[in-house]
């Protein structure tokens, strides 16, 4: 009776995934074909008179934004004998409490492009992979490295350093033009975009022309509604701290509490710093200001830490270097558009706590680059959007995987009053801790390792009936298979919204969209 019901489950689960997938979301599809533009973000280029190719540099890409998907993409393209021009808002280093940790995924691609040198010199931390604690247990996840060079593993570290060193190596390249200065407005001219409208560091307004402009301007974007349908959601809000002279439990390892309403993270990002970002869920925060914050954390967070934290924690509140940051996800949803693309934050995220954003960006870099080498002239712009279009789909095998990943993880590591979520967050712990494939595969995924959708999917669901199983032996009772139920229920609802949002058709079966098998336009 016990194998039966789990097989019923599993097999329920499956249907409704099938189900998922022939009622699959008809408004995407609609979306990919709307031309639709925000006001004040686009302007005709025939208001500003005759359109001209370039701008005096002979572009063929203006790159909006220097961050780490910029940067990457425009020594990328300019290695490739691309003339690039960028345009960043602030080209001084930034300073911020994410993007900090890049996976081992992550650092194959920085191979992979040529940017492995840019985590050296900046005493970058190797991470070899999680400490998961849960009511004063805990379990050690390692990544699964033994197939790759001594070399590969995560890296940590403060995310300015990283970002100037990949400016400096772009902007070495002689065709590549880096400049500081905020772009208003796209130009556009018969629904295709001609170029950019940008303010100089100086106030000085000029415009700039390229027949490909990539917008890679970050989690603000104000660009983006030009080229997408953004369904921003904000879950939580990071509390970052620094923690100095601070031994983790596990050295070279991220560290992530299971803790009360939700998850705390603990990783170096240099020799002698540790970051601890406490997620907090919701958008409003306690004031910093007047105090409250730093009582939260000290009695509310505090108490929940591993001993060899507590000091460390309370010393770096006092010190009162206290930031914040929304936690934002927004799915990909692109309007395919002549003469433009997105990539980065301002065209996709997902919660911050499996630290993939810079994984994804580096993958969608390397699938671009790919796509563009066979490609001389990018003048016709309609042929190289229809072309360009294929990048959604090839891009989905690595994106999606991490994605969803996060998503589902975030929501199952939240505690909550329900018994089923309850259950759900003990099986995930318990089911991790097994060790062999049961934590190999999952850490597998986080990392960029095994970019397979449908592996994530098995994972998840092995969990949910783990965590079934767990409930009906040794001996089932109504209460106890109601809530059983009532967990595969959760895990579906959890999971099936965000495959939807990412695309089913996009993540398990890319080869029958059409733009997979598109060709590159003739020379």
């Amino acid at each position: 009776m016990f194998h039966l019901y789990i097989l019923g489950a599993f097999f329920a689960s499956v249907l409704g995934f099938f189900l998922l997938y022939a009622l699959r979301d008809k408004e995407r599809k609609d979306n990919r074909h709307r031309h639709h533009r925000a006001d004040g973000l686009v302007t005709s280029s025939s208001e500003i008179g005759q359109c001209r190719q370039d701008d005096g540099f002979g572009t063929d890409i203006i790159i909006v934004g220097a961050g780490v998907a910029g940067s990457a993409l425009a020594h990328t393209l300019g290695k490739d004998g691309r003339r690039v021009h960028v345009i960043e808002r602030d080209l001084t280093e930034p300073d911020r409490i994410v993007g900090e940790l890049l996976q081992p995924g992550g650092y194959l691609k920085l191979i992979e492009l040529g940017l492995e040198d840019c985590v050296e010199e900046i005493d970058a931390q190797r991470v070899l992979g999680y400490a998961l604690f849960k009511d004063g247990k805990n379990t050690r996840l390692s990544y699964p490295l033994e197939k790759f060079h001594s070399d590969v593993a995560g890296r940590s570290f403060h995310n300015g350093r990283f970002i100037q060193r990949m400016r400096e190596k772009a902007a070495s390249l002689s065709n590549v033009s880096m400049e500081q200065g905020t772009v208003t407005s796209l130009l556009e001219e018969n629904g295709t975009i001609k170029g950019v409208q940008y303010k100089t560091k100086a106030g000085q307004e000029l415009k700039a022309y390229a027949p490909l402009t990539i917008v890679c301007d970050g989690c603000f974007s104000n660009l983006r509604r030009s080229l997408c349908n953004p369904k921003v959601d904000v879950p939580s809000c990071f509390v970052g701290l620094v923690l100095e002279n601070c031994q983790l439990p596990f050295a070279n390892h991220g560290h992530v509490i299971l803790a009360d309403p939700s998850p705390i993270l603990f990783y170096p990002i240099s020799s002698t710093e540790v970051r601890c970002l406490v997620d907090v869920p919701g958008q409003k925060l306690p004031s910093i200001a007047n105090g409250e914050m730093a009582n939260h954390l000290k009695t509310r967070v505090a108490p929940q830490l591993p001993p060899q934290l507590y000091d460390a924690f309370i010393s770096a509140i006092d010190q009162g270097k206290i930031r914040t940051m929304p936690n934002r996800s927004m799915p990909a949803d692109p309007y395919p558009t002549p003469g433009a693309l997105l990539m980065g934050d301002a065209f996709n995220m997902r919660h911050p706590l499996t630290g993939g954003g810079m994984t994804v960006a580096l993958s969608d870099i390397v699938v671009l680059r790919d796509l563009l080498k066979p490609l001389s002239n990018l003048n016709d712009a309609v042929s190289l959007s229809k072309y360009l279009e294929s990048f959604y789909t090839l891009r989905k095998p690595v994106a999606s995987t991490i994605n969803t990943l996060a998503g589902a993880l975030y929501k199952v590591f939240c505690a909550s009053p329900d018994q089923a979520r309850k259950e759900m967050r003990e099986a995930c712990f318990d089911y991790l801790s097994l060790g062999d494939v049961y934590s190999t595969g999952p850490v597998a995924l986080l990392s960029g390792l095994n970019p397979r959708p449908l592996s994530l999917v098995v994972h998840f669901f092995a969990v949910a009936i783990y965590g079934v199983g767990r409930l009906l032996l040794p001996f089932p009772s109504l209460k106890r298979m109601w809530i059983g139920a009532r967990l595969i229920s959760g895990a579906s609802s959890i999971i099936f919204p965000i495959i939807k949002a990412e695309g089913v058709r996009q993540m398990f079966f890319p080869v029958t969209v059409p733009a997979y098998y598109r060709a590159p336009p003739a020379k």
